[in-house]
């Protein structure tokens, strides 16, 4: 049956894209939504969707890189039998006529392995020019840019599934960061600290190492209950079958969430000067200037309000950012300050290196695993002794 998400009361497939690890974070996000969490595999969490709620989905969705939903699922094994069930694939519901299409293709243990081939197929049935083909199962890659409707085509032992990306730019891109620090965390990664580690707003928030200020603008989202999606575009609205009203109904009961200020104190300093500059640009963009302090301060200087609350932090891998010597004794000094001004907070770092780890002298429990550019991270939380 055709897609058609311009009727709200009819449920599709859909499937949530998260960074690996957070699969559980994604879920919960979706249930608190009232969308009810489907089966997981490493990387996503597949849930059915109204038009509503797939709209809502993008907009509140805080750990996902895109939501995509399936328009067809069949079997082929040869390029003709591809190309005659293609035809039958309901594009007009998601392709306006004239819109460049795009087409994401991974083959696993399949005949149909010539992976251009399969998207030049696929483009001649649906139009649009091919921009993107051959082997690109990362949902990491950036689509900044490109105005064309991307599909994400997957073949496993000849059973050929197309979905539609109805987020565009992924996810992270909530439209406030236009200035980062050197090795800038992407927004998900963020709010999966924060909701991995079971912060809600309601009590302070320190970052000692906040760079272009993520960690703090992410935290004041979520304690405002802002919406990450509220200040950018999304795929959807380019559809056919775009419900405008519903649209507008959805992002009225977002704007009808929000709560000012934010419940407790944020604060995010670092020793580079122009990090600090570039995060109060970012949350002034991000509109949450008057919920977040940042300082212009060095680890030392940790001056945290009157607690508990959370110390929640990036800080170096020494992968990336080529710091000379060993991390160890700023992991140390970073464990003797928490010990010292924040007694009975919540420690939350996402860490590269158990080594490291150790040096805080504070007993940690791993929360979920991932990556982070490519280097492998895990979220430890613990309980600064008091």
């Amino acid at each position: 049956m055709p897609v058609d998400f311009g009727m709200p009361a009819e449920r599709h497939d859909c499937y949530a894209i998260c960074p690996p690890g957070v699969e559980d974070l994604t879920a919960a996000e979706l249930d608190a939504l009232r969308i009810t969490p489907g089966g997981r595999e490493p990387g996503g969490v597949a849930f059915q969707a109204t038009a509503a709620e797939l709209y809502a989905a993008n907009l509140h969705l805080r750990t996902a890189n895109r939501v995509i939903t399936r328009l067809a699922e069949f079997p082929a094994k040869a390029f003709y039998e591809l190309e005659r069930k293609a035809k039958r694939v309901p594009w007009a519901g998601v392709l306006a006529p004239g819109r460049p299409a795009r087409f994401r293709v991974t083959s696993r243990k399949s005949k149909l392995y010539h992976l251009d081939g399969v998207a030049e197929r696929l483009s001649n049935v649906a139009g649009g020019p091919v921009e993107r083909g051959g082997e690109s199962g990362s949902d990491d890659l950036e689509d900044q840019g490109s105005d064309a409707q991307l599909f994400i085509v997957r073949i496993q032992r000849d059973i050929v599934t197309i979905s539609a990306d109805s987020s565009g730019e992924l996810l992270h891109r909530r439209g406030y960061r236009q200035a980062g620090g050197k090795a800038p965390m992407r927004e998900t990664l963020a709010a999966a600290m924060l909701l991995g580690a079971g912060y809600d707003g309601s009590t302070p928030l320190v970052d000692p190492f906040s760079g272009s200020g993520t960690i703090p603008i992410e935290a004041a989202l979520l304690a405002r209950r802002i919406a990450p999606g509220l200040q950018r575009a999304f795929a959807f609205e380019h559809w056919p079958s775009f419900d405008r009203s519903t649209w507008t109904k959805v992002r009225d009961e977002a704007v009808a969430r929000i709560r000012a200020p934010a419940p407790a104190s944020i604060q995010g300093s670092d020793r580079d000067a122009g990090a600090v500059m570039a995060a109060r640009g970012n949350a002034e963009r991000a509109g949450v200037a008057g919920d977040v302090t940042f300082r212009d301060a060095a680890l030392s200087d940790l001056s945290p309000p009157d607690g508990p609350g959370y110390l929640a932090s990036n800080p170096p891998y020494g992968v990336r950012l080529g710091e000379g010597g060993d991390l160890r004794d700023l992991y140390a000094r970073l464990g003797a300050v928490a010990r010292a001004r924040c007694r009975g907070w919540t420690l939350a770092l996402l860490s590269a290196d158990p080594a490291h780890e150790r040096q805080l002298g504070i007993p940690l429990t791993a929360r979920w695993r991932s990556n982070n550019g490519g280097i492998p991270v895990r979220l430890v939380t613990g309980t600064i002794p008091a």
